[in-house]
């Protein structure tokens, strides 16, 4: 910065100074402007020294005349000060950028779910069948729900003890938080035409709670309708579906007869597995555990969704997905899931990227 002249003429030293501090693009600039003109060795410091060389009478003229240069100088800084400091701040806003989703200290590290990661394990199988996702709301009517799976309103699946059912004025084809995610189906028969191969993963609730069951829980089931799939492509589906999510190539499948209203015929599907001393541990060990449910679609099924029996027939199933994950990952409460207990998900929990099952890479 240029030094400040020196002359006694208090005009000449405003003018400089004004223009000075309109000239400072940052606040830096703008001190060393303040320090030149008010500073201990600054140009109207030394002014103000040297009235004491005066006469009275010219030392009351002149000392007012500084006093006035120095308080005009004094607003401009302050007035500039701020236009700067608002400058500085709003070119930090622009170029300083914080991600707030980050963890706040360095050493956190996070887990992956049990539920989600088995889920996208599940997916990522059923994917490489041509299987899609559906998806519905967990909130249904009681048609979607029951009605049209061929569950009749006598049926005990429909029992207060079993449904949540949500409060209304209607006494027929209420709301009710869905009890499976089968409704996903029926929806995806209305409104696709066949052929149709998805799985549906989600969120289901029942009246239930104890070591192996909670009243919100996900499942996932499975739907296949063209004109020409029969059981044993459920056979192979399901097999080929359980070898993969449990890394066993050999692990027995066995299925036994069974009933499901909205299936025809219907099974139950088991997988080898061994108790001894206690433990229970999967494979070809001459011992079974029932695993999931499947069957044909039932005719009914397939009216009540504008499809003709006569042409169109396929198979669904179903299981749970906290009880896939129990039996893969060794967890023994299924309530657990739901707890919220940072130390179980620090145990069970999965790093972002890992792949815990080598069939699943790619």
């Amino acid at each position: 910065m240029t030094p400040a002249p020196m002359a006694d003429e208090i005009g000449t030293l405003k003018t400089f100074f004004l223009s000075a501090i309109a000239s400072a693009t940052t606040e830096a600039e703008l001190e060393a402007v303040r320090v030149s003109a008010l500073g201990k060795k600054g140009s109207i410091t030394a002014l103000t020294r040297a009235l004491g060389t005066l006469s009275p009478e010219e030392r009351k003229t002149r000392g007012a005349e500084l006093n006035t240069l120095k308080n005009d100088i004094l607003a401009v800084l302050d007035k500039q000060k701020k236009i700067l400091s608002a400058a500085a701040m709003q070119e930090r806003l622009v170029n300083e950028r914080l991600d707030v989703t980050l963890p706040i200290r360095p050493e956190a590290e996070g887990r992956v779910h049990p539920t989600p990661q088995t889920i996208e394990e599940i997916v990522t199988i059923f994917a490489s069948m041509g299987f899609a996702v559906a998806k519905g709301p967990d909130i249904e009517t009681e048609y979607y729900n029951f009605e049209a799976l061929n569950i009749p309103s006598s049926h005990p699946a429909r029992d207060m003890q079993a449904t949540f059912f949500l409060p209304s004025a209607e006494k027929t084809n209420q709301t009710v938080l869905r009890t499976q995610t089968s409704p996903v189906q029926i929806r995806t028969m209305l409104h696709k035409k066949p052929p149709i191969r998805i799985i549906a993963p989600g969120r289901t609730y029942r009246c239930d709670y104890d070591q192996t069951h909670t009243p919100m829980f996900h499942q996932v089931e499975g739907l296949v309708i063209d004109e020409k799939t029969n059981m044993g492509h459920l056979k192979g589906c399901v097999m080929d579906f359980l070898r993969a999510f449990f890394g066993i190539d050999d692990l027995p499948v066995r299925f036994r007869p069974s009933y499901f209203p909205f299936t025809e015929p219907s099974a139950e599907v088991d997988i080898g597995c061994s108790r001894a001393g206690g433990e229970l541990k999967l494979g070809n060990y001459g011992d079974w555990l029932e695993i999931m449910g499947c069957g044909m679609v039932h005719p009914n099924v397939l009216k009540n969704c504008g499809l003709d029996p006569e042409k169109h027939q396929g198979f669904a199933f179903g299981m749970g997905i906290e009880r896939l994950a129990m039996l893969k990952y060794g967890i023994p409460d299924l309530r657990t899931f739901f707890d919220a207990d940072m130390r179980w998900l620090r145990h069970y929990g999965f790093m972002p990227f890992d792949i815990p099952n080598p069939a699943l890479r790619g």
